[in-house]
């Protein structure tokens, strides 16, 4: 009478399983990791996208609500309603209008606003009153980091180009606050991943 062979896995068959397993799982690990990565890729991309599209749809908002009302600085001399250019860390600033008030409080619906680039950061600061004083602090708010740049130009109702605004050419400060507003402002943000972004808005009046 023979003996029958009892059923099982040699250890080489075992051995040979387990090395084929690990090789399926090694890909397995690697294929989904490549997708994890490429969807967190993809959403840092998108809310950076979305951060981008938010600061521009700030600064169109305030361009586009823009109002000729100058005001008066901490040192109370006169300021422009608008005014920008240059190479400080200011590069544009104006009155706007719009300026919600869902609490029903005793204030104006306008706002001085600004827009400041320093370290790396774009901010925009608002004022709760046009004509400050001394101690007027301003509520200070980061729309966009990774800004290496941002360089303004007016489009004047001449139909030309300028730096600055009030232009260079105007003479006195009398003259620089009674120059009418530009018709368009164009803001370029040089962005450290993105490049160069650059938007076209169109001022009232």
């Amino acid at each position: 009478m023979r003996c029958r062979r009892a059923g099982g896995f040699t250890l080489l068959e075992l051995l040979v399983a387990l090395a084929i397993f690990a090789v399926l799982a090694t890909i397995a690990y690697g294929a989904l990791n490549s997708v994890l990565t490429a969807r967190r890729q993809v959403e840092a991309k998108g809310e950076r996208l979305a951060a981008l599209q938010t600061a521009l749809m700030v600064m169109e908002r305030d361009v586009e609500e823009a109002v000729p009302r100058g005001v008066r600085d901490e040192l109370g001399d006169r300021q422009p309603a608008l005014l920008g250019g240059g190479t400080g860390t200011m590069v544009l600033t104006l009155t706007r209008d719009g300026w919600r008030n869902p609490l029903g409080l005793a204030r104006s619906t306008l706002q001085r606003v600004a827009y400041v680039v320093d370290g790396g950061q774009l901010r925009r600061e608002s004022w709760s009153v046009l004509d400050r004083a001394p101690d007027t602090v301003p509520y200070d708010e980061v729309l966009l980091d990774k800004v290496t740049a941002v360089d303004v130009r007016f489009f004047g109702a001449d139909g030309q180009w300028s730096a600055f605004w009030p232009p260079q050419s105007t003479t006195g400060q009398a003259a620089a606050l009674d120059v009418p507003p530009p018709r368009a402002v164009e803001v370029s943000l040089d962005l450290s991943d993105f490049g160069r972004i650059t938007r076209l808005f169109r001022v009232p009046g």
